[in-house]
């Protein structure tokens, strides 16, 4: 269908809406035709295009950039049907795009180098170039233009995501012309291409650029390439400046280097994994064995302690009885004369009626009797008293050989704790057992020995108790002692920070990063006040980045004649590497300062803290240096006040 018949003349820019959503519902209708197969389309509004057939992302992004265009040869009716155009496209035919044009599509984007001429020299970090920006002329001569981040902005809802935009100057001021940065990786490339395919698609790429010789409107841009780094114009001299040309093959050559590299650094560290590991294991097996032999060695010494225990506690048993026998003969032997004492009195007294010579003589019998009795009494009541000591003595003996057990045992359990007494603990054991076999012939002198050699015992345990206690105190001394030199320490630092002196002595903040080195770079490049901008801008960057626990660009070193590693910094990691090579030497000593200094003083919580710092010999400063230092800014402020 025709849009030119009976609508020739043009519309005003307050009547697009209203003619983008009368387009809208003509498409909806069905009475234009887009849709040529199940992969091409067609643009209804561009009938004289040179190219008809479209994939349906290159037509969903003609449309945008005929719609969205800012050139004044696009009428507000083009712009208005094209707007439609492109609505129709997202909301109504996104679902209906046949299943080789989303797998074409895919491919697209899975392959960024598709259509790409991979000898050709491009400008490498990715660059496009854009021309013919609108300028204006100040009172003074000097042109200015729109600024870089408005076009970005508008790059980025096109679709092309552009890193930044850098507008060029010169000594007049804005040259109509900027430098679009990509990524760096192959969707950057991809990203680079669109942005180029989709100006050419509107007759604004750079063929057109140079074949049109009269006035020229709107933005033209193309991807930068060899004519343009060559070339001797502000173009040519900052491409030179921020990019270098190379081909698509020689970087994925590169990168392929890199990837062999990587490969080859992780094999060597799985190897010397392996290797730590199978140390570890063969020290495991040792210690295993080791502990091994301990417990055996255990368990023959705890068997031979029950069976010696068994044996005497048979012997205990068998004296025991042996005085317990003893002891009831002789009570029966007792009871046995008391009865007969009791008869021959019963006699005494039948007879006491008898005569006066019987009766004095029966008195005497009885005072004797009553005498006898009186003795066997007290010898009643002095066995008792013996057999009474003798339970006594046996209920102390197994009192303290069940204490000498309950000791044996905790001594074992402390076992690994008090190496150092094992070996006198188990000579003390052994003689002991030794007094204990002898104890057969002689009760109170093994006795005697058991209570010398519990008593040593005792004496050696208490040594070593008294030992662990004043270790124990030296050690909670000694950490109260840390703990208040380290609040002394915070206290000094907080109370330098108050003074603004430069001195030897200071408070220096690790692992803040020196902005100089990155401003001094800028100047080389841009005004001074531009220059400020981007060093700003670049110095937040490198502090957001070492903030980021997972960025560590170190490398463990082996020290000669040992088997000792350091860590160092890695001159092969990518960021440092191209910090140097775009920002020199001074700003990449400066970032590698500040990440040694944090990886030292502050690798878990990775932020900046306060520490005492000697300036004049660069290093960490003492308390006692410190202290002599406040001091003597004290004296001076007191001699200042008597001057005054």
């Amino acid at each position: 269908m025709d849009i030119s018949s009976g609508e020739d003349s043009d519309i005003s820019e307050s009547e697009m809406e209203e003619y983008e959503d009368k387009y809208y519902e003509k498409l909806k209708n069905g009475n234009y035709k887009i849709k040529v197969s199940n992969e091409k389309y067609t643009c209804p509004f561009c009938p004289k295009k040179k190219k008809q057939d479209f994939l349906y992302k290159d037509l969903l992004q003609h449309a945008s950039g005929v719609g969205k265009s800012n050139s004044d040869k696009r009428s507000a009716r083009e712009k208005a049907n094209h707007l439609a155009l492109f609505k129709y496209l997202e909301n109504d035919l996104r679902g209906t795009v046949g299943s080789s044009s989303s797998s074409a599509a895919a491919a697209e984007v899975e392959d960024p180098l598709s259509g790409c001429d991979h000898d050709e020299k491009i400008v490498w970090p990715w660059t496009g170039v854009v021309v013919n920006i609108p300028t204006q002329k100040l009172e003074d001569g000097r042109s200015v233009g729109g600024s870089g981040s408005k076009l970005r902005d508008e790059l980025i809802r096109r679709g092309f995501n552009p890193l930044r935009v850098h507008p060029l100057w010169n000594y007049r001021g804005h040259s109509g012309t900027a430098v679009v940065e990509f990524r760096k990786d192959w969707p950057g490339l991809h990203n680079a291409l669109s942005f180029e395919k989709a100006y050419e698609a509107d007759h604004h790429g750079k063929k057109d650029w140079f074949a049109i010789n009269g006035v020229k409107e709107g933005l033209y841009a193309w991807v930068a390439r060899a004519d343009d780094y060559k070339s001797s114009t502000i173009i040519g001299e900052h491409l030179r400046k921020i990019g270098d040309l190379k081909t698509v093959s020689e970087l994925m050559e590169e990168e392929a280097r890199k990837q062999d590299r990587l490969v080859t650094n992780l094999t060597n560290i799985i190897e010397t994994k392996n290797k730590h590991i199978q140390e570890m294991e063969q020290r495991c097996s040792e210690t295993s064995k080791s502990l091994e032999a301990l417990m055996e060695e255990k368990d023959n010494l705890s068997q031979a302690y029950n069976e010696e225990i068994k044996k005497i506690q048979v012997s205990a048993r068998d004296h025991f009885q042996r005085i317990f026998s003893d002891h009831e003969k002789l009570k029966s032997q007792l009871e046995s004369h008391k009865k007969d004492l009791e008869l021959r009195g019963v006699e005494l007294e039948k007879r006491e009626a008898l005569n006066e010579s019987e009766r004095k003589k029966l008195a005497e019998e009885l005072e004797e009797n009553a005498v006898q009795n009186s003795a066997l009494y007290l010898a009643a009541l002095e066995q008792k008293r013996a057999d009474e000591n003798v339970m006594k003595l046996a209920e102390d003996q197994k009192r303290q050989k069940e204490e000498l057990h309950n000791r044996i045992i905790q001594l074992e359990k402390k076992l690994d704790q008090k190496q150092a007494l094992e070996l006198e603990i188990e000579q003390l054991r052994g003689s002991l057992n030794v007094i204990r076999h002898m104890g057969d012939e002689d009760d109170m002198e093994v006795l005697e020995k058991v209570d010398a050699s519990l008593k040593e015992l005792r004496e050696k345990e208490a040594e070593l108790e008294d030992l662990e206690a004043l270790n124990q105190t030296l050690i909670v001394r000694e950490r109260k002692s840390n703990d208040e030199l380290q609040d002394a320490r915070k206290e000094l630092i907080n109370g330098l920070k108050e003074i603004s002196t430069r001195s030897q002595i200071g408070v220096k903040r690790m692992g803040e990063l020196d902005s100089k080195p990155f401003l001094e770079a800028m100047k080389r490049r841009y005004n001074e006040e531009l220059a400020e901008e981007r060093a700003s801008e670049v110095c937040s960057l490198w502090e957001e980045y070492l903030k980021d626990p997972d960025w560590h660009p170190f490398k463990r070193i082996k020290l000669e004649g040992g088997e000792e590693y350091q860590e160092v910094i890695d001159d092969e990691d990518e960021k440092l590497r191209d910090l140097k090579d775009q920002m020199g030497i001074e700003a990449y000593k400066s970032v590698t300062s500040a990440i040694k200094e944090i990886n030292e003083y502050n690798p878990s919580g990775r932020y900046i803290i306060s520490e005492l710092w000697n300036y004049g010999e660069g290093r960490k400063a003492t308390l006692k240096e410190g202290v002599t230092f406040l001091l003597k800014l004290w004296d001076n402020a007191k001699r200042k006040r008597g001057m005054t």
